[in-house]
């Protein structure tokens, strides 16, 4: 399965601000920086609980497979469209989703084909996220975004720069943690 991201999460001046507060910045030079952190740390959450912590738009293409087919988003919020993928690449929206599509969200979306299609895939389109904004994510997740990209604007010019451990620190771990979602298989 494929992982396109087609509208990104806006984590907004909301978490600016939260963030600025942690670090006892007052003034906007690092803005851009801070942003770059935020939305680095985001994507860090994600990989660590295995779910998408802030509201995006994303398409992930699945096999065009019989069964039910887990996709790799998770919490997704809506199925908001699909294209089947021809042989050549392009791409033929599926009006009709339920015709087409069967599927189930609950901790985890399932989709199964209702008839065959002939293709290379099919390309769906997917709402997913805890959280609508920043303000509704949960305190743990976002607590533990704020302390990570904090953490890596603090160690940024030390030797190997904010890239320097790819493990976030146990501090933000255990925030994260009961939030992970292990696969297995």
């Amino acid at each position: 399965m494929q992982r396109t991201i087609v509208q990104p999460p806006v984590p907004g001046d909301a978490a600016l601000a939260e963030l600025k507060h942690w670090l006892g910045i007052s003034r906007p030079n690092d803005d851009e920086t801070l942003e770059q952190l935020l939305h680095a740390s985001l994507t860090i959450c994600e990989a660590f609980t295995g779910k998408t912590p802030l509201r995006q738009t994303v398409e992930e293409i699945i096999p065009l497979a019989g069964g039910w087919q887990e996709l790799v988003c998770r919490p997704v919020r809506e199925v908001t469209g699909a294209a089947l993928i021809a042989p050549d690449g392009s791409r033929e929206v599926i009006a009709a989703l339920t015709d087409a599509l069967e599927w189930r969200i609950s901790g985890s979306a399932c989709i199964q084909l209702r008839r065959p299609l002939e293709g290379q895939g099919l390309a769906l389109q997917l709402v997913v996220g805890i959280a609508e904004d920043w303000s509704g994510l949960p305190a743990p997740l976002r607590h533990g975004i704020i302390r990570l990209a904090a953490h890596h604007f603090r160690h940024r010019d030390g030797p190997g720069g904010a890239s320097a451990s790819a493990v976030p620190p146990a501090s933000v771990t255990a925030l994260w943690r009961p939030w992970r979602d292990v696969r297995f298989g």
